[in-house]
């Protein structure tokens, strides 16, 4: 999976398979994380979002959680 760098003080790279719908978001100082079941759309969204930490707090978090 190709891990796109964003402009954002939180998060550093994200990255999505469009395959498998999975989504990989690298949060700066904390590791990367694992997003299943995360649609096409969702992930374009997020891509071009104007502020990516809010999109994702808003948007993605919680909501795509792999068990």
């Amino acid at each position: 999976m190709e891990m796109i760098p964003v402009s954002s003080s939180a998060i550093s790279h994200i990255g999505y398979d469009k395959n498998t719908k999975q989504m990989k978001i690298t949060f700066k100082g904390s590791g990367t994380y694992d997003y299943c079941n995360v649609p096409e759309s969702v992930f374009e969204a997020f891509k071009n979002a104007l502020s990516i930490g809010t999109h994702y707090s808003k948007y993605i978090k919680d909501k795509y959680n792999c068990f």
